[in-house]
């Protein structure tokens, strides 16, 4: 027992010179080791090296299963994403099935009428594809200047469309030139009408990126999201030829964005709808009287 008691008095001793003096003991210690730092920098260097060595394997005995808890949190995710996607997948195909029927439907009873009503088809329409080598767009013009003339076949009233649809028509032809009057000019006033209600009415620009609907019976009728198509009527061009789209239809005021995108415009299509087709530097190219599908 004198042993044990002698043992905790010392002990204690002990404690009580580290806690008075512990704070003087780490600096001493901290100072060494910069000491030690300066005036062996291999022996840190190697020191560092071995704590690294010693703890590369424990970190990455570490890591393992927490990568792979990761990987299978991401499998478990992909796999609900794609429970989703085929699920989204299967109803689109049904959807699509649907339209599908309907449209052979239609088709047959489309070709009988044909049959019966012996209808024919319009003359076929030929094009030649053109570069825009200038624009005239400013504050009072809306418009480009092609690098095809006259001497191609090109003459004023033909159409210049895109791929996404109608972009203008042929307003002034050169021998080896031609400028195309867009159909957001404030000049530009073209015959169409609405694709879903088949009312008819007059697209007028106004120099702006939109065009306004006018002159039609009501305008009440129009929705955001109708496609305006052309009508036929002045003879220039054919029915349907996509212009652009409803995006505003409210207080009388109804304003179509135009299908194609005149900030892109490079190289555009001039096309004859009449029976003469162009004239280029070889056979000329007939297409389909109809037009290029809208967006």
């Amino acid at each position: 027992m004198a042993i044990r008691d002698d043992f905790e008095v010392a002990a204690g001793q002990v404690r009580l010179v580290l806690q008075r003096f512990a704070l003087t003991i780490l600096v001493v210690l901290a100072f060494a080791a910069m000491l030690i730092g300066k005036a062996d920098t291999v022996l840190v260097e190697n020191a560092r090296v071995l704590a690294l060595d010693l703890a590369s394997p424990a970190l990455e005995a570490i890591a393992r299963p927490v990568a792979v808890a990761n990987r299978t949190i991401a499998d478990l995710k992909e796999f609900a994403s794609l429970r989703e996607e085929n699920a989204r997948l299967r109803e689109e195909n049904a959807r699509l099935q649907t339209w599908q029927t309907a449209a052979r439907r239609l088709e047959n009873e489309n070709t009988r009428l044909r049959d019966l009503a012996q209808f024919r088809e319009g003359p076929e329409a030929s094009f030649i594809t053109a570069r825009i080598v200038g624009d005239s767009v400013s504050a009072y013009v809306r418009g480009a200047l092609l690098n095809v003339g006259r001497q191609a076949g090109v003459a004023p009233g033909q159409a210049v469309v895109t791929g996404e649809g109608l972009a203008g028509r042929i307003a002034e032809v050169g021998e080896h030139s031609a400028r195309v009057l867009f159909v957001t000019d404030v000049n530009s006033r073209l015959p169409v009408q609405i694709e879903r209600t088949r009312e008819r009415a007059i697209l007028a620009g106004d120099n702006s990126g939109l065009m306004r609907l006018t002159l039609a019976q009501t305008l009440q009728g129009v929705q955001r999201g109708d496609r305006i198509v052309t009508s036929g009527h002045g003879g220039s061009f054919p029915v349907g030829i996509p212009v652009g789209e409803v995006v505003q239809a409210d207080g009388g005021s109804v304003k179509v964005r135009p299908f194609a995108d005149f900030s892109r415009l490079e190289f555009v299509r001039v096309v004859d709808y009449g029976v003469t087709g162009l004239v280029g530097s070889g056979a000329p190219t007939t297409v389909p009287a109809a037009s290029p599908k809208g967006r």
